[in-house]
């Protein structure tokens, strides 16, 4: 039988995957990717636990896929564009596709708790402005992360 419900008492015993961002070494968190165990495709939903100190993510923007965050327990800074806001448990955040780059610092002194839900799309554009790179992610083909400087950008035609 396939699985659609998982209990309060199974989420707390999953011990979660901790994961360092492959751009930021500060950026490590656990997460416990509840949308997977329930075979969803489309979108993720994840819980995160961030320890104090630590970042969610390398600060980046994607152009076509949305992600929002709801914070269950802790305090952090969230990164939106070039304002740093508080954010605490109640607080929820909605990133657009194509608006401003984020990301999340733990600046308290416990573990930061929050849902992340975020699109699954076979195609999306990612920018990570603080670094100057650009990632591309297709279906079915490697990642390509470049320099943004370095990117060509032909007049081609229309395509028909």
């Amino acid at each position: 039988m396939e699985k659609y419900l998982i209990t309060k008492n199974e989420i707390e015993a999953i011990d979660g995957l901790k994961k360092t961002h492959f751009l930021n070494s500060n950026a490590r968190r656990k997460n416990k990717s509840l949308g997977d165990l329930v075979g969803l495709a489309n979108i993720g939903f994840h819980i995160i636990e961030i320890e104090p100190g630590f970042e969610s993510t390398e600060l980046h923007k994607h152009y076509h896929e949305e992600e929002c965050v709801y914070i269950l327990e802790g305090i952090a800074t969230a990164t939106i564009g070039n304002e740093d806001h508080t954010v605490a448990a109640g607080d929820f955040i909605g990133y657009r596709a194509g608006g401003e780059a984020h990301k999340l610092k733990n600046i308290g002194d416990s573990i930061l708790r929050c849902i992340v839900v975020g699109q699954r799309l076979e195609h999306d554009v990612a920018d990570y402005p603080k670094l100057n790179k650009r990632l591309y992610r297709n279906k079915g083909l490697k990642w390509n992360l470049v320099d943004i400087n370095n990117i060509d950008e032909p007049i081609a035609g229309k395509k028909k």
